[in-house]
């Protein structure tokens, strides 16, 4: 019986995110797939379990059945309901300044850092090394490194943000000059006066091993307010970071404009 509550619990779960549209601000949404094979799963064995339960039920006590049939509904509707109790809050630059996004320093590497919890937190760059060989990780990002190197102006789109952004820190001297353009959300770092950071918190695979991504900005003549979304144009160009204490790519803003918050604020890796 509790095989089948877990199951069907699993399911009620699954489904609700993916009604509700919440789904894709736990997992990337281009395995999304992997979510619906596994609430169908979860469906189908949670059916065999009930077959089995019934079966056995005659070898229960009456006792036993009515203390059954008082959880049973309590236990199966428990994941729903912390589904709809336990909001799911979209990251902003709140986040970033109050849930530990500190960036890291020299002593570290720019990109990514060790949680409380254990999870692999992300920082400027997405960093998709960890799922390649050291070999395959070089071919793969210089493959894509093919199709921007020699234009002088890129757009960079709610699909190609994550795979952009990792080349940009992997190669910025093949950026450094180009004409970027992109969307995100403000965050102005304490004491780091005349900079804007330009942000959108994107997933790898999972939230396990999501992150806050984007560039230093400058040069804006506009200061804007955390949380304010903005769309940019400007040039990419490498400077040196004091309080990072690493030469990091910082776009010169020539163009700026207060925009709409995304429908999706989230960003995906995609390969």
């Amino acid at each position: 019986m509790i095989r089948f509550l877990i199951l069907a619990g699993y399911f009620e779960l699954s489904m609700y995110l993916y009604l509700s549209g919440k789904l894709d601000q736990y997992i990337n949404t281009h395995y999304s797939y992997l979510a619906f094979i596994a609430m169908f799963l979860s469906f189908i064995l949670a059916l065999v379990q009930l077959v089995i339960w019934m079966k056995n039920l005659k070898m229960h006590s009456h006792l036993s059945g009515k203390l059954a049939k008082l959880t049973s509904p309590m236990i199966l509707v428990l994941p729903v309901m912390i589904g709809l109790l336990v909001p799911t809050v979209t990251l902003d630059s709140t986040t970033v300044s109050a849930k530990g996004y500190h960036f890291p320093t020299a002593i570290g590497s720019v990109g990514r850092g060790e949680s409380d919890d254990g999870t692999r937190v992300q920082y400027l760059k997405p960093d998709t090394s960890l799922y390649f060989t050291k070999n395959a990780y070089r071919k793969e990002m210089q493959k894509e490194l093919t199709a921007y190197q020699n234009l002088d102006t890129i757009h960079i789109t709610t699909k190609n943000y994550m795979e952009i952004m990792e080349l940009i820190y992997l190669y910025p001297d093949v950026f450094s000059g180009k004409r970027i353009s992109y969307t995100g959300f403000v965050y102005n770092e304490p004491d780091h006066e005349g900079y804007q950071y330009l942000f959108r918190f994107g997933v790898i695979h999972c939230i396990a091993d999501s992150g806050v991504y984007g560039l230093s900005t400058t040069g804006n003549t506009q200061s804007y307010d955390n949380n304010t979304w903005v769309q940019v144009t400007g040039n990419i160009d490498t400077e040196y970071n004091s309080q990072l204490e690493q030469t990091l790519p910082v776009l010169h803003i020539e163009d700026s404009q207060e925009v709409s918050e995304p429908d999706n604020p989230y960003v995906y890796r995609v390969f």
